[in-house]
C-alpha cells in the first residue's frame, strides 16, 4: 500500500491513495490553515469508521442478513498533552434492514473488533481504548 501526500499551500494538503484516489487535508485558520478539508486526525477517526463498517457489511452480507443500511458514529478523546494522541473511541454502529437477528449484528461488530478491523485492533495495540455498541433499526 502506498501514499502520497503534497503540500499545495498554508496547512493544505493533497494525499492520493495507491488506488488514485485524493482527498484534501487542511488545518483551522489559527493554524495556518483554511478549512478546506479534514483534519489529519480526523481522517484516521474516519478511516477506522470506514475500516469496521466494511467488516461488518461483509460478515452480514455473508450471513445473507437483510441489512439495508449501516452507519458507524465515532467519538474520540485525545490526551491533552503533545502527542496530542487518541485516548479513547467509541464505535456506535446503527444497522437497518428487515428481521435482523441481534446475536448476527452483536457478532459481526465483535468479529470486526477482534479479529479483522487492522485500523481497530492496530489502535488497540497501542494503547487507545476501543470500545463498540449498536442499535438495530427494523425497516
Amino acid at each position: 500500500m502506498k501514499a502520497t501526500v503534497k503540500w499545495t499551500d498554508g496547512r493544505q494538503f493533497v494525499a492520493e491513495s495507491g488506488s488514485g484516489h485524493s482527498v484534501v487535508i487542511d488545518g483551522p485558520p489559527d493554524h495556518g490553515g483554511r478549512n478546506t478539508g479534514p483534519r489529519p486526525m480526523e481522517l484516521l477517526l474516519m478511516g477506522l469508521g470506514g475500516c469496521t463498517s466494511f467488516d461488518i457489511l461483509n460478515i452480514l452480507e455473508k450471513a445473507r442478513a437483510p441489512v439495508t443500511d449501516c452507519v458507524a458514529s465515532l467519538e474520540a478523546e485525545r490526551a491533552d498533552t503533545t502527542p496530542s494522541v487518541f485516548t479513547k473511541i467509541h464505535v456506535h454502529f446503527i444497522v437497518s434492514g428487515k428481521g435482523l437477528k441481534e446475536k448476527q449484528v452483536a457478532r459481526a461488530v465483535e468479529l470486526s473488533a477482534e479479529k479483522y478491523c487492522s485500523a481497530s485492533i492496530m489502535l488497540v495495540k497501542g494503547g487507545v481504548e476501543v470500545t463498540h455498541s449498536f442499535t438495530i433499526v427494523e425497516e
